[in-house]
Formats: C-alpha cells, sequence, structure tokens
C-alpha cells in the first residue's frame, strides 16, 4: 500500500485546512487508517484513527472537537478536517493503515505510512 497525503499548507490561527490521504491498491477499505503528527524536537503523535467503514472513529484529548476524520472509500481516500486551529497544532501529518483494525495510539500498531505533509499554524 502507498500512501500521498497532501493539503497541508500555512494558516492563521481560529483557520480551518483539510487533509487527504490517498490510498493505492484495492484494500483500502479493508483497513483501519489514522493520522499521526510530529512536531520538530518532539515524537511522533497520534491524532486521529478510523475503522475501515468509517463508523467508528477515535481522537487524541488534544484534537477532540476541533479535528474530524472521515474516509470515501470509493475514493480510496482518508480525510482529517482541522477547524480551530492552534499555533500547538503546527507539525507534519502522516497518515497511516492499520490492517490489524486496532484504532491504535502507537506508531508501532500501523504499517505502512505516507510521507507527511506540512501544516503550520501562525498566532
Amino acid at each position: 500500500v502507498q500512501l500521498q497525503a497532501s493539503g497541508g499548507g500555512l494558516v492563521q490561527a481560529g483557520g480551518s485546512l483539510r487533509l487527504s490521504c490517498a490510498a493505492s491498491g484495492r484494500t483500502f477499505r479493508s483497513y483501519a487508517m489514522g493520522w499521526f503528527r510530529q512536531a520538530p524536537g518532539k515524537e511522533r503523535e497520534f491524532v486521529a484513527a478510523i475503522s475501515r467503514g468509517g463508523l467508528t472513529t477515535y481522537y487524541a484529548e488534544s484534537v477532540k472537537g476541533r479535528f474530524t476524520i472521515s474516509r470515501d472509500n470509493a475514493k480510496n481516500t482518508v480525510y482529517l478536517q482541522m477547524n480551530s486551529l492552534k499555533p500547538e497544532d503546527t507539525a507534519v501529518y502522516y497518515c497511516a493503515v492499520d490492517r490489524a483494525q486496532t484504532l491504535g495510539v502507537m506508531t508501532h500498531e500501523y504499517d505502512y505510512w505516507g510521507q507527511g505533509t506540512l501544516v503550520t499554524v501562525s498566532s
């Protein structure tokens, strides 16, 4: 599985961005998916996850109520809608495949990773 993340950019605090992650292959709908982020000098951290059918989602406390993960299995794409952005949301955002359907929060629970897209939130 190959993943291509896009949609990052520079936005002012309080603004919104929508990230997309397009997956190759016919098995996309078989996998749960997750978004992680990594700020400069920090470890990669969990942001959100979604089940393969899209009915179950899970969020980090820091983004709950502001971010929404969704997916379109017909388009092999998972999205991350980010609203009310804060400077502390600045990071490279990565999408990842969760073959075991755990919707886990640890990086080792994910099997394939995209290249990341940079989100910068100015104050």
